[in-house]
């Protein structure tokens, strides 16, 4: 397994930092931008080391938050202007 060193959890970091509001990025596009080789590496940092980012920025490439997310993270992004249609982020309309 490969190691994640503390630079590319702090590129991760930044790269979350930077989605403004009532947009989105999904796991794997931070995962890319970061040159992580896997989005689950990006999702294991954001459960570890997320709480002072705007983690609900976050989602899957399926546009649906995770079961034990959704109804906080479907909220904020609400709250935050993105399209939300059937529990689903309109990726087209809120990806950065």
């Amino acid at each position: 397994m490969a190691v994640t060193t503390e630079e590319q959890v702090e590129k991760v970091r930044e790269l979350v930092a930077a989605i403004p509001p009532g947009r989105v990025s999904t796991y794997g596009d931070i995962a890319a931008a970061a040159g992580l080789s896997s989005a689950r590496t990006v999702g294991w940092i954001m459960r570890t080391d997320s709480a002072d980012l705007p983690w609900h920025r976050v989602i899957g490439a399926s546009g649906r938050p995770a079961a034990h997310l959704a109804a906080r993270q479907l909220r904020l992004l609400g709250e935050e202007g993105v399209a939300i249609v059937d529990g689903r982020v309109d990726l087209r309309s809120a990806r950065v």
